[in-house]
């Protein structure tokens, strides 16, 4: 059944796009002018940019050059190995990004707006460094949770681990992702020599996580929906078919009209929420939903 795009599913969309773009913009400013100019590596690209960086011996690469080369080139590994799709939720951040921390990046300068956001020439520079680390974690954190809330995809350094969990099945994702930001920190810590720095690093990543948490899912990991629907057929084909999630059928009855009908319910993850509710309005806009924060789930595509 071909379903044609509502008024309504072009200003959904509008609406994710927005918040891809808003989200990435967040990120980039906590990375250029807090995190990069301290050389705070918190892991991710920009752990990876600070690193290579102190490594090289020439001046005239710059920090941000760093950041857009290996923006691409994990874009162009994740298209080649984990398909068109995956590429697709991380294009709009890969364009954005880079640019965004070349512009941003000159914000901290002592040049720019009277050094308004040249934090290592404040008067109270002795608390300065706290404070980059602190905005810099909660702005990383709050930018990737409204790219995730738009149905996009940060990319970054996930695509590495993403590329291992294919090759090596058994390997957990979200493992590989802490030993992929770990291995970047550790390194850190024996490049930039700064013992101080990379503890900083630490906590910035530790708020970064925590504001991910919070500002999308209120420090739940996970949805479940429940889904009323006369197309339950469709949306379940679907459901497991384009986001690879199982679904359970009940029979149910209306409480006032007492016809039969039919409920799904499903889990999912917090990168498929915007996918699904696509999903759910473009088949049967009068589906009834309830959607609720998942405490724990156990069981096949989940961890205990």
């Amino acid at each position: 059944m071909k379903v044609g795009y509502s008024r309504a599913d072009v200003l959904r969309t509008v609406k994710n796009m927005v918040l891809v773009i808003g989200g990435t913009l967040i990120l980039a400013f906590g990375t250029a002018v807090f995190i990069l100019p301290f050389n705070l590596v918190v892991g991710g690209i920009s752990g990876i940019a600070l690193i290579v960086k102190n490594i090289l011996p020439f001046e005239f690469i710059s920090i941000d050059l760093i950041v857009t080369v290996v923006t691409w080139l994990l874009f162009f590994i994740g298209f080649a190995v984990l398909g068109k799709s995956f590429a697709l939720k991380t294009l709009v951040s890969t364009i954005i990004y880079p640019i965004a921390i070349s512009a941003f990046i000159r914000l901290a300068s002592p040049d720019v707006l009277g050094g308004l956001f040249y934090l290592q020439a404040s008067e109270h520079s002795e608390i300065s460094l706290i404070l980059a680390a602190t905005v810099g974690g909660v702005l990383i954190g709050a930018g990737c949770a409204v790219t995730f809330l738009g149905g996009g995809s940060t990319g970054g350094v996930d695509i590495i681990s993403l590329v291992l969990c294919k090759f090596f099945k058994k390997w957990k994702s979200s493992v590989v992702i802490f030993l992929v930001d770990a291995t970047i920190v550790t390194a850190g810590i024996f490049v930039i020599g700064d013992l101080v720095l990379c503890l900083l690093g630490i906590i910035s990543a530790m708020l970064a996580a925590f504001m991910i948490d919070k500002v999308f899912l209120g420090g739940s990991k996970a949805f479940i929906a429940h889904i009323v629907t006369d197309k339950y057929s469709e949306i379940n084909d679907v459901i497991i078919h384009k986001i690879n999630r199982t679904t359970t059928i009940f029979d149910a009855v209306g409480g006032y009209s007492g016809e039969g009908k039919k409920m799904l319910m499903v889990s999912f993850t917090m990168s498929q929420y915007a996918e699904l509710m696509a999903v759910i309005n473009k088949i049967d806009k009068d589906a009834f939903m309830t959607i609720h924060r998942a405490h724990e789930i156990n069981g096949e595509g989940w961890t205990r």
